[in-house]
């Protein structure tokens, strides 16, 4: 199945799209931009809404639901957030379809046209903050602590499965604050829980920052970020979290009665993560060989396969490698018995490899008369011949053990990748040679920064909240500034 695979050095992009494809993660669909999430894709995704949502219930966050049309006017209200968005909508204009009159099919009625056009949500702000108009009447009614687990539709014009396609599903939190510290220190709170997930379940490290005025969402006051690094050296926005002010509040009246009984707008944040979140995982991971899932996070954490010679004892085999599966699940983990008699072990082996399964357990004639087993580690490739007795202790720690070591693998290339450049030349030829991060000095002007992305492909990936004050000059203008800002070409 490797041979199948194209080379991270040979064609990245099209390595990428076989480990998606070939990795049972997702494929093309027949709907422009859009993917069709197979079953294994799907239960990945499942593991990582689980835990976020986890995450976010235990921070006090609540789930809600909110419609997938949204009045055309609903855009106009609040005037950054339509520019933001608009070049990216899909429209509903009709609402009923009839048989063409000339035999052709079916055709869009012409007297079913709306009143008003419907916007199938690009984001949510618009709605949500049109129904929390009746919601919020006082400080007692505050904070709103609502999140949602969504599709959403932004017509990308060049798609990527996972990375960046016209559907995709998120979530997106809203919440609403009776204080403008509140609420950044509630922006602030989901900022750490994603830097929490993406490093503790994704093994995924990430540096948290906030956004240059021009890279921004639409409609905020601020946005933080977290940014990762892949392994072609180009950075991944994986999650970001917005201060909203007052802005939506005001756009749809929003308005809430103090503790001094004084009317005043309400605070606002939003937040989301995406699939999006899976294509990370891919780059940052995988291998010529296939897909390499972090434990905590894998939809199947071990998988045994029996090696049978023949008819040769094999419902001892069987028996045996049921009674494994059952202790591991007992123990909490995720596994599968593999008994499937269409395939050989060979095969089986490439197929979970493929599949980027943790931990692989062979058991054969030999070890089933010694009360062994060979363990397989996806991530190293490394085997050990294991007693079973004790043998869920053991598979328990080493999931752990991977899980770590993916840590510290990522993390160490990320590390190696992240350069200084104090001109506009060595800049240059870092992100030339070496990829990567790059921290240099700005002047601050989104005028520069433009200028910056249009000479080399690189952008501000965000202003690293642990920047320390330097004095230093522009790499490109010379001109004062006083902190290094991350560059990147990114995805």
């Amino acid at each position: 199945m490797s041979k199948e695979i194209t080379s991270r050095e040979k064609d990245y992009s099209q390595w990428y799209n076989d480990l998606v494809i070939k990795g049972g993660l997702a494929d093309h669909s027949e709907v422009r931009g859009c993917m069709v999430i197979k079953p294994y894709g799907f239960a990945l995704w499942e593991r990582m809404r689980d835990q976020l949502d986890r995450m976010f219930k235990d921070t006090g966050h609540v789930n809600a639901y909110f419609p997938l049309f949204i009045p055309k006017s609903f855009f106009s209200r609040e005037a950054a957030h339509v520019e933001g968005f608009a070049k990216e909508c899909a429209v509903v204009t009709h609402y009923r379809l009839m048989k063409d009159p000339n035999g052709g099919g079916v055709v869009v009625d012409p007297t079913a046209k709306l009143e008003e056009e419907l916007i199938i949500r690009p984001t949510s702000e618009t709605i949500i903050w049109n129904t929390y108009r009746d919601w919020i009447r006082s400080w007692r009614d505050l904070p709103l602590l609502i999140n949602q687990w969504a599709n959403v539709v932004r017509w990308e014009m060049r798609t990527r499965l996972f990375l960046r396609t016209a559907e995709f599903l998120w979530q997106e939190g809203h919440t609403a604050h009776a204080t403008a510290l509140e609420a950044i220190a509630e922006t602030r709170l989901i900022l750490d829980v994603y830097a929490t997930f993406a490093e503790e379940y994704m093994a995924l490290p990430v540096i948290k920052g906030v956004k240059t005025e021009s890279e921004r969402f639409a409609g905020a006051v601020d946005t933080y970020c977290i940014e990762a690094l892949m392994q072609d050296g180009k950075a991944l926005q994986a999650g970001t979290s917005h201060f909203l002010g007052q802005n939506f509040a005001k756009a749809f009246e929003v308005k809430f009665s103090d503790r001094n009984n004084q009317l005043d707008y309400v605070w606002a944040t939003s937040w989301g993560v995406s699939t999006r979140l899976i294509g990370g995982l891919v780059m940052a991971h995988g291998d010529d060989d296939g897909l390499i899932l972090p434990p905590r996070i894998a939809p199947l954490q071990a998988v045994i396969v029996p090696i049978y010679k023949g008819e040769e004892r094999k419902e001892a085999l069987d028996a045996k490698g049921r009674e494994i599966a059952a202790q591991l699940k007992a123990a909490g983990i995720s596994v599968k018995f593999d008994d499937n008699d269409n395939n050989r072990p060979g095969f089986k082996f490439a197929e979970y490899e493929l599949k980027g399964v943790p931990v692989r357990i062979a058991l054969g004639l030999r070890d089933l008369d010694n009360a062994s087993v060979e363990v397989a580690r996806r991530d190293t490739r490394a085997k050990n011949t294991v007693p079973m007795e004790g043998l869920a202790g053991y598979i328990g720690n080493l999931l752990e053990n991977i899980q770590q070591a993916m840590y510290d693998k990522a993390l160490a290339y990320r590390e190696q990748h992240i350069s200084r450049a104090d001109t506009m030349a060595e800049f240059e030829r870092l992100l030339d040679e070496k990829g990567g991060f790059v921290l240099a000095h700005w002047d601050g002007t989104a005028a520069t920064e433009e200028a910056i992305k249009e000479k080399t492909k690189a952008t501000i990936r965000c202003i690293p909240l642990d920047n320390p004050p330097e004095e230093g000059k522009c790499i490109l203008t010379g001109k004062p500034s006083k902190q290094r800002v991350l560059f990147a070409r990114a995805y």
